[in-house]
């Protein structure tokens, strides 16, 4: 069974830091391109940020670049997503999401094959 299970949101003010885990089990998670994905009420799922397989290779939404950081660690089954200089605009439920062989840069959410619940972020004003 694939399971991917996101942790560490939270409710933070503007300006705070919050780093989100994503634990896989189930697959090859060194096969896998990781990415990352929010929504928020009332808008469609987006893309935020993704990491190859080796973590050699990250993509970012122009909408967190320079605040947000990937990264993965294989031993772990576990990818990251640092979030710095958190803004209102971030809040969302943010997604981990598998793709297997893909670089983790694709925006489609069709482009996964496999996808966490769910983890909260709320940024304070």
């Amino acid at each position: 069974q694939v399971q991917l299970v996101e942790s560490g949101g939270g409710l933070v003010q503007a300006g705070g830091s919050l780093r989100l885990s994503c634990a896989a089990s189930g697959i090859t998670f060194s096969n896998y391109g990781m990415g990352w994905f929010r929504q928020a009420p009332g808008k469609e799922r987006e893309f935020v940020a993704g990491i190859s397989p080796k973590g050699g290779i990250t993509s970012y939404a122009d909408s967190v670049k320079g605040r947000f950081s990937i990264s993965r660690d294989n031993a772990k089954n576990t990818v990251y997503l640092q979030m710095n200089s958190l803004k209102p605009e971030d809040t969302a439920v943010y997604y981990c999401a598998a793709d297997l062989y893909g670089s983790g840069s694709k925006r489609q959410n069709s482009a996964y094959d496999h996808w966490g619940q769910g983890t909260q972020v709320t940024v304070s004003s």
